[in-house]
């Protein structure tokens, strides 16, 4: 339940009323719901302890049950009573063996570790009467046993507990003058060897140790007799411990750790006295310069602790004090007309006079250093000591210390310094130490903040800094009265907005967005916060392309932002490191100059061009892509008024966008990792030039322009993988916006001379023996416009029909076929179809068919190289073709499609549709539910269409998820009844049945065996299957792609019964050809993995009857001969498994000694050894021995 202010004990409504309930409603659990489980599963642990499956079985449930809670663990409180209560009942049972207790000790820790020790401690029992038991049980623990650990940890801090009982401690010991208890030690000094016996270990029970000392230690009667040895034993521990070693390093961190709790929980009068002390010490050991990150922040904690104990626990005066923070508070006042009553300091009032100790210089200097130390931790530690530190300062010291932590802001400083600096301010604001009257020095520094990003090597620092800085920014907004941040609303807002959109880290982006949240709610003067808010709130901002392309359009609407926007992506993204930055950052500037045209056109485009041929790489790729990118948006708005842009540009900026190719060819800047941003910026820059319609006809550099495109596209292979395709893209698509602009005399008239030269250099080109070469001239090809391409058609599409083809001196050129297919659509789709045309200016009768033939030929490229099956590339851009030519044919001349063309465009689709490589049978899928289902154009003579729409209804199209196995299969085996699609779906059933992936395998043999199971009994359907799988079979013989999957098919449908109907019927001629078939697909081959499937096959083909059989036997006794002992004994060890299935395949009076052979023989010893073995066999089983053929004399 959410606490008022008073209830809650904050004056200031800090943690009020409005925040709580909103810090409610966002939590995502309301209430612990495992009571019942917890209950039993503690409760069961005496009957498990001893299990040690169950026992960690009920450990792992307990953890996940409570780290459920981690976030979230104030819900536990109602519940922690009785847990602790079960767990120690069976504690303190005396009849618990160690086991159990050790088992219930570890479910303690989990409930511990999840609460907090801090809220948890105080839960465990601290009468007088559990003092001697707990140190006893302490004392009788193995510091060393690594599996115990946790029973340690709990019982040092259950003692700690204890200990805070309110009698002096020698009450306990009895009369030790005594004769019996003269062996017995005090319990004070028990209890302190404990505790520095402890505090040395490697475990976590160290940290458990140091907060049984601070409560401890710092008792009356512990502190009055022990504490001065405690602290000189802790110090000399301190200076002889060596942190070079990790024994040294242990040591160390426990007793630092020991004397931060002592100097926190002590009585300032009581450490006062051995603080210079303790400092001295510290400085000597030079923690600032140990390699320990851990050691470095238990040092700075330790320092500000100690100056903390140097300087009066008070107030300062002179702090700034808001008054109410209350969020719901601000937004109920600033509704009503009643002003904000507010808390101002009395700064004419003088703080008291005291002295503050020399020492307290030295920890001011100690933390000021560690803002600048390389960990964060160790900065967070120094900033939390320095805010505190300072509140307790008189005001012109206190003012000393932020002039010096405002010279952590320096460009001299490391991007530590600038972190740390910005986690000091932010404490300082937080506590009203920073007055307001700071605030012209600090804004600048934390506006420079939010944009630090400094290069190092390929990358950049300075994100931890920018979030930092919003935190200062989220700080303020909490700290300071509207009025005072006045001033600087305008720069704050706008620094959080860029911050917020324009950050490359999502982490800063979000942290920006709350802080500017933070300064709307609390402030209320950020100029259109709320709209702003609704458009980048904290989920908004975590997508880059969003923030860059939509959100900054809309924020760039309201003037105050616009120009700071726009001067950020110039000053500091269009220069970016980051290449990804840099080309979002030009396309925002594209978007964003409707919002300040002018500015652009006079002061952006300006700025660019010198940057566009400077020296920096990255300045030079920004700057060029900005050019682009503005001119062209600059292009759109000057067109809506039938206006040249040259109107809104000057002649300087004109003549600058001609000369940036000029300038960097005689610099020689196209050349190395340079050329390789430049290519494509420039690229970019001819293609936005173009569309922009430049005034630049007949001028020389359309000549260097297009040399720059030819180049490009020739020397792909010259340039590093990563940018060989951006390059290309950028090429392609400027030629053709190149090509409309300035090779056009007037609308559909080429300058003929460039007509014959790029058509005769880009056709050559398609020969090259650069694969990428062929890529880039094909893709230009398809991308020439219709007045380049008319009168020069059939010379295209026959260099690109040769392109396509495979040879066997092309068979390499993958990549090349691919885009000389796509090309190929692009250049039906350019010129169009007219049924009467000429075949060298449009699609027509003459060339149609030389079209689809091409395309219908790549759908059989299934080329294959270290990479796999590349082939799959080029039939994936043929069948995208297929379908944009066939939709354009259909909608503008539908007669020229015969029935023939389009069976064989839907066959060829429907195989790949049925294969085994998921992405490319998505594909395929696609496209045959557009063909078959297009209605404007629709596609005509496409077989059984109404069956195919039955199959695939078009309401159902959309939800069908080619990619997944489970449901593409079920749905493309059915095109098997039809006779037209049978041959090529079947084929492409094959790959996937007979495939290595086994969901594929299981799907599809599934779906394919369900068809065969509805036809079973039908002979002439089943005939028809079988004499479509034998002329499969017959057709790809010796092509190992679809062999070897086709034999694995049939191994699973012979030992599924499927041919059943066959078996009745003495040399069926289907079993005849399938096994003349397998006889030829075997001979001679030294393919274990095709020769495996095949005794597999001739297995399953022995409950054929007739004469077959007798053949199928003597094949495997051949096998069992077979120069490959593994074959021989694959064999051997499947025809065995064939007569304990096919027991009738002899004659039983031979057969028990036929299987006994069979079992007992070594099949892969020496050839003549098995030879005799294999011949009794052949006696046996009645079969001819087959004679060795003898190999010829060696010529």
């Amino acid at each position: 339940m959410a606490l008022t202010d008073t209830e809650s004990g904050n004056a200031n409504g800090e943690d009020g009323v409005g925040e709580a309930d909103v810090i409610a409603k966002a939590c995502v659990l309301d209430g612990f719901t495992f009571s019942a489980e917890v209950r039993s599963l503690i409760a069961s642990l005496p009957e498990i302890h001893e299990d040690t499956g169950k026992t960690e079985s009920a450990m792992e449930r307990f953890i996940y049950i409570m780290d459920n809670y981690q976030e979230q663990s104030h819900l536990l409180d109602p519940h922690l009573e009785w847990m602790v209560n079960m767990l120690l009942e069976l504690i303190r049972n005396e009849k618990s063996p160690p086991l159990l207790v050790h088992l219930g000790f570890k479910f303690l820790y989990i409930v511990c570790k999840v609460r907090g020790y801090k809220i948890f401690m105080q839960l465990l029992p601290h009468e007088v009467a559990d003092v001697q038991p707990v140190l006893d049980l302490l004392c009788r623990q193995d510091p060393k046993d690594t599996e115990t650990w946790e029973t340690r940890y709990m019982l040092l801090l259950w003692l700690s507990m204890t200990c805070l009982i309110p009698f002096d401690l020698s009450r306990l010991d009895g009369h030790l003058d005594s004769d019996s208890a003269q062996g017995r030690e005090p319990i004070m000094d028990r209890i302190l060897a404990v505790a520095k016996s402890y505090l040395a270990v490697s475990d976590k029970s160290r940290d458990a140790a140091s907060v049984l000392v601070s409560k401890f230690v710092t008792r009356p009667d512990v502190k009055q007799k022990r504490l001065g040895d405690f602290l000189d034993w802790t110090l000399t521990t301190v200076s002889q411990a060596n942190d070079l070693t990790m024994e040294g390093t242990i040591i160390l961190d426990g007793a630092l750790q020991n004397l931060c709790q002592l100097f926190k929980h002590g009585k300032r009068d009581d450490f006062l006295q051995y603080a210079p002390t303790v400092l001295q010490c510290l400085d000597q050991q030079r923690l600032p310069e140990s390699n320990q990150a851990m050691l470095r922040k238990l040092g700075m904690k330790l320092v500000q602790r100690l100056g903390l104990t140097f300087l009066k626990p008070r107030l300062a005066k002179w702090r700034y004090q808001r008054g109410s923070r209350s969020l719901a508070v601000n937004l109920a006042q600033s509704d009503s007309s009643q002003p904000m009553v507010t808390s101002t300091p009395d700064l004419d009032s003088q703080d008291e006079d005291y002295d503050i100790p020399e020492e307290v210089e030295n920890v001011i200097e100690q933390l000021l250093v560690g803002l600048k130390d390389k960990e964060t931790i160790v900065r967070w530690s120094a900033a939390k000591g320095i805010g505190k530190v300072t509140g307790r300062l008189p005001k012109e010291l206190a003012d000393e210390v932020v002039g010096s932590v405002l010279d952590c802001f320096s460009f001299q400083e490391t991007d530590n310094a600038w972190h740390g600096g910005c986690l000091a301010l932010a404490e300082l604001g937080r506590r009203g130490l920073l007055v307001p009257s700071r605030l012209p020095d600090v804004v600048p520094l934390i506006l420079k903040a939010l944009t630090y990003d400094e290069k190092r090597g390929a990358c950049s620092v300075g994100s931890n800094v920018r979030d930092a800085a919003c935190y200062v920014c989220w700080a303020f907004a909490r700290a300071y009265e509207p009025t005072e941040l006045e001033p600087f609303v305008n720069q704050i807002a706008s620094a959080l907005v860029i911050t917020a959109l324009f950050d490359r880290n999502v982490n800063c982006r979000k942290a920006a967005s709350a802080a500017f949240q933070e300064n709307v709610g609390r402030q209320g003067t950020f100029p259109h916060g709320i709209d702003i808010l609704t458009a980048a709130d904290y989920f908004a901002v975590g997508n880059l392309n969003n923030c860059y392309l939509s959100i900054s359009v809309y924020v760039a609407g309201f003037s105050e932002y616009t120009k700071p926007m726009i001067d950020h992506l110039v000053a500091m993204k269009v220069n970016h490191w980051d290449g990804a930055i840099r080309e979002l950052a030009t396309k925002a500037l594209h978007n964003l100059t409707p919002k300040a045209p002018e500015y652009m056109a006079d002061s952006v485009l300006p700025q660019m061009l010198p940057m566009a041929t400077g020296l920096d790489m990255h300045g030079r790729h920004g700057a060029i892509l900005a050019c682009a990118e503005i001119t062209h948006a600059l292009y759109k708005l000057s067109s809506q008024s039938n206006r040249p842009v040259t109107e809104l540009l000057s002649p300087d900026t004109v003549e600058g966008l001609r000369g940036i190719h000029q300038k960097l060819t005689d610099r020689k800047q196209y050349r190395g990792f340079g050329g390789e941003l430049m290519r494509p910026a420039v690229c970019v820059l001819i293609e936005k030039m173009s569309v922009s319609k430049m005034p630049f006809t007949g001028d020389p550099v359309i000549t260097g322009w297009q040399w720059l495109i030819d180049d490009s596209l020739k020397s792909l292979h010259l340039f590093s993988s990563g940018a060989k395709q951006g390059i290309k893209e950028a090429a392609v698509s400027a030629l053709a916006s190149l090509c409309n602009e300035y090779y056009q005399l007037e609308p559909g008239m080429a300058d003929t001379q460039m007509q014959e030269v790029l058509v005769s250099q880009y056709i050559e080109a398609l020969k090259s023996p650069e694969v990428l070469t062929r890529c880039g001239c094909a893709l230009a090809l398809g991308s020439l416009p219709r007045f380049i391409i008319r009168t020069k058609l059939q010379q295209v599409l026959e260099g690109l029909q040769q392109a396509c083809t495979v040879s066997q001196k092309d068979v390499g050129f993958t990549e090349a076929r691919r885009d000389a297919a796509t090309a190929l659509a692009q250049v039906c789709l350019t010129v169009g179809v007219d049924a009467e045309g000429s075949p060298d200016s449009v699609l027509c009768a003459a060339n149609i068919q030389q079209v689809y033939s091409t395309l219908l030929n790549c759908m059989g490229d299934y080329s294959m190289d270290s990479r796999g099956d590349v082939g799959s590339w080029v039939r994936a851009a043929a069948m995208t073709s297929l379908m944009e030519v066939t939709l354009l044919v259909a909608s503008s001349a539908p007669d020229l499609l015969s029935p023939g063309i389009v069976q064989r465009i839907m066959c060829c689709v429907a195989q790949q549709a049925a294969e085994k490589i998921d992405r490319y049978r998505a594909h395929a899928g696609s496209v045959f539910l557009r063909l078959l289902h297009s209605q404007d154009p629709a596609v005509p003579h496409i077989p059984h269409q109404e069956e195919l729409r039955s199959i695939f209804p078009a309401a159902e199209a959309s939800y069908l998820n080619w990619n997944a196995a489970s449901q593409a299969f079920s749905h493309i085996t059915r095109l098997l009844r039809l006779q037209t699609y049978q041959y090529h779906t079947l084929l492409g059933l094959t790959v996937s049945v007979g495939g290595l992936t086994e969901s594929t395998v299981r799907f599809s043999s599934q779906s394919l065996f369900d068809h065969l199971r509805g036809i079973q009994q039908d002979a002439v359907a089943l005939g028809q299957f079988g004499d479509t799988l034998l002329r499969i079979f017959k057709d790809h013989l010796r092509n190992d792609r679809v062999s070897v999957p086709l034999l694995k098919m049939l191994d699973q449908m012979l030992a599924n019964g499927c041919f059943e109907l066959f078996t009745s019927e003495d040399n069926h001629p289907f079993c005849l050809d399938l096994l003349a078939l397998c006889k030829e697909e075997m001979k001679r081959s030294k393919d274990v993995q095709k020769l495996r499937p095949g005794i597999a096959v001739y297995c399953g083909m022995i409950q054929f009857q007739g004469s077959v059989r007798k053949s199928v036997l003597l094949q495997l006794l051949m096998l069992l001969c077979h120069p490959f002992p593994v074959i021989r004994k694959t064999t051997a060890s499947q025809v065995y498994e064939m007569l304990l299935t096919y027991d009738d395949a002899v004659d039983p009076e031979v057969l028990d000694d036929v299987m006994t052979l069979l079992s007992d023989t070594n099949w892969e010893s020496n050839l003549e050894t098995v030879r005799g073995h294999r011949n009794q066999l052949c006696d046996w089983l009645k079969v001819p021995r087959p004679t060795p053929v003898a190999k010829g004399p060696a010529q």
